[in-house]
């Protein structure tokens, strides 16, 4: 049959456009992090802050992985039609967050060495020029808040209630370090100022060593987040129940059954799925099945076989739109 015959029924697996205000706006804040960083390390140098350095040198690396999420839009847009990738580029950008937070693992090691380095060698700190750096530091981080907030305001189109607030885990990732380096430049504040009023100087190397478990813990949460969809361990996904629920219903619901679903993300609110159904329904074909998946906008791609009670078999359906 000649291919240009075919076009009815086929199609692309672009299933994420991406988010240009989210790309656009990383790299603004890649590039305010950067500066922000050259000012840090160098007054943290200066003024004998651990605080201080701990908060420029872990955002020079906030700078690198804000920078990594940039490039992961730039790179899931430029591949978007390469056929090499069977479900589309959108995870490329699930791939630069998971390599966020393996960066923001990597900061919360350094601020700890760094940290207990300082308790066993304390060294004088210059407390008024470093407080001044530190509230510099923290405007700096608040106005990248704000920029990416906006980004992920305009781009947040929840569907049926099922995604997370930070649906988009390539833009969190990058949020995510942007408050980091802000929560940072805050304990070094309240440091600094404790050792510049009560002469607490032990409390700036502990404030480093509380940041890095927030840091932690941030991290943690991010990989798990980027991990599920990447190991495509979404089985639990209310979604998958609601496929059960839509195509063992109807008629003869009593004579239908899933015998083997797999359930997939490819994009931020976009499912793809494959579908084995036993049925004594005669009526019940491929394209049946698909117009009960219909329901659920968030089903992009549907690949679904029945079988049936006598032993014959259809041929698989084709995939959905």
């Amino acid at each position: 049959m000649p291919t240009d015959n075919l076009s009815a029924w086929t199609h692309d697996h672009v299933f994420d456009t991406g988010n240009a205000l989210a790309e656009r706006s990383t790299w603004v804040v890649m590039w305010i992090t950067a500066a922000a960083m050259v000012i840090e390390i160098t007054a943290g140098w200066w003024f004998n802050s651990m605080a201080l350095l701990a908060d420029g040198w872990h955002m020079s690396s906030h700078a690198f992985a804000i920078g990594l999420s940039a490039l992961a839009y730039a790179a899931a847009r430029r591949y978007a039609q390469d056929r090499r990738f069977a479900f589309g580029t959108w995870k490329i950008e699930i791939l630069g967050g998971f390599a966020s937070a393996i960066f923001l693992l990597g900061v919360a090691a350094m601020m700890v060495v760094g940290s207990i380095e300082r308790i066993v060698s304390p060294q004088a700190i210059q407390y008024r020029e470093a407080i001044a750096v530190a509230i510099l530091g923290l405007a700096v981080n608040l106005v990248c808040a704000l920029i990416l907030g906006k980004a992920h305001h305009h781009g947040h189109h929840p569907h049926h209630g099922h995604d997370h607030p930070h649906h988009d885990l390539n833009l969190k990732s990058a949020y995510l370090h942007v408050i980091a380096d802000a929560a940072t430049s805050v304990l070094a504040i309240v440091a600094l100022v404790g050792g510049w009023i009560y002469g607490w100087s032990w409390l700036d190397p502990v404030m480093g060593i509380v940041g890095a478990v927030l840091v932690a813990v941030w991290a943690k949460g991010l990989l798990v987040e980027t991990g599920r969809v990447l190991l495509d361990r979404e089985m639990d996904h209310p979604v998958v129940a609601e496929i059960r629920e839509v195509v063992e219903s109807g008629p003869q619901a009593d004579d239908t059954r899933i015998i083997d679903l797999h359930v997939w993300r490819v994009g931020k609110e976009a499912y793809s799925c494959a579908i084995a159904v036993v049925t004594r329904d005669g009526a019940l074909t491929p394209d049946a099945v698909r117009a009960r998946l219909a329901v659920h906008e968030e089903i992009v791609h549907s690949t679904i076989e029945i079988h049936h009670h006598n032993g014959s078999r259809e041929a698989p359906g084709g995939a959905g739109a």
